[in-house]
């Protein structure tokens, strides 16, 4: 039987999250009807399902299509998927100059996200020309709008004295407001000061933490990296890192 969806329902966050968890083929039929119609949130969240094949077939290059579509009419994160597309090749040939020009618009246009990809870039000297100052500034506009990760990397910038006069009180800071938002980088950054501190216990559990939400390149340098710790309890998770990397590793193995 077929069924009818108002566009209020596709465009409210919390309805549509539920049903992408509850029925994701349902909220992928809902969505492409409002895409269709013209409804520019469903056009860049098509985009992302297709991305992401998440209630409908994964389908890359029409994924950047509908990014394309809604970015033309002024969706920012669309814009900003449209650079994550070039950067990594996805539905079209990799090209970091490209995905720097979409980060840009983005950016200058005030979207958080779009200033972390743009920093990056700059940061790494990738599609545009390494400028460490401007990544910073960039970085510290998207961590003061709360963006968890950009403020793991500005208290980076800030405990290194990189570009900046070094202040470790606001690197603390600024990695204790990343954790706490829930970036598994900014929750590993913190434990390390936590346990230079000697605060052992809440450290372990930041680090847990981490753990659970990480990705495998991040689990792969932690698990090294754990492996240096002074303090025993935090040195022995550097196996359960390890042995957390190879079960995702796995997951991408076909069999």
């Amino acid at each position: 039987m077929s069924f009818q969806l108002r566009r209020e329902e596709v465009l409210d966050g919390d309805h549509l999250k539920a049903m992408l968890e509850e029925s994701p083929a349902r909220a992928a039929q809902a969505i492409l009807i409002a895409a269709r119609e013209g409804v520019l949130d469903a056009q860049a969240l098509l985009g992302q399902i297709l991305l992401d094949g998440q209630g409908i077939a994964l389908d890359q290059p029409l994924a950047l299509r509908w990014f394309e579509i809604a970015a033309q009419r002024g969706h920012l994160m669309a814009r900003n998927m449209l650079g994550r597309c070039h950067e990594h090749g996805w539905g079209c040939a990799a090209d970091a100059s490209v995905a720097a020009q979409h980060y840009r618009v983005g950016a200058e246009a005030g979207l958080d996200w779009a200033m972390y990809n743009y920093a990056n870039l700059l940061a790494t000297g990738r599609g545009v020309g390494e400028d460490q100052l401007q990544a910073l500034n960039l970085y510290r506009r998207a961590a003061e709008l709360g963006h968890a990760k950009s403020m793991n990397l500005l208290g980076r910038y800030l405990e290194e004295g990189r570009v900046c006069p070094q202040d470790t009180a606001a690197a603390r800071d600024w990695y204790r407001r990343s954790a706490a938002g829930g970036d598994f980088r900014g929750q590993f950054s913190y434990a390390a000061v936590l346990a230079a501190e000697d605060n052992i216990d809440e450290a372990l559990a930041w680090l847990r933490k981490a753990l659970a939400g990480g990705n495998l390149n991040f689990l792969r340098v932690a698990s090294k990296a754990l492996l240096n710790a002074t303090d025993p309890q935090i040195r022995a998770l550097a196996s359960v890192y390890a042995e957390r990397y190879a079960e995702l590793q796995q997951t991408l193995v076909p069999l």
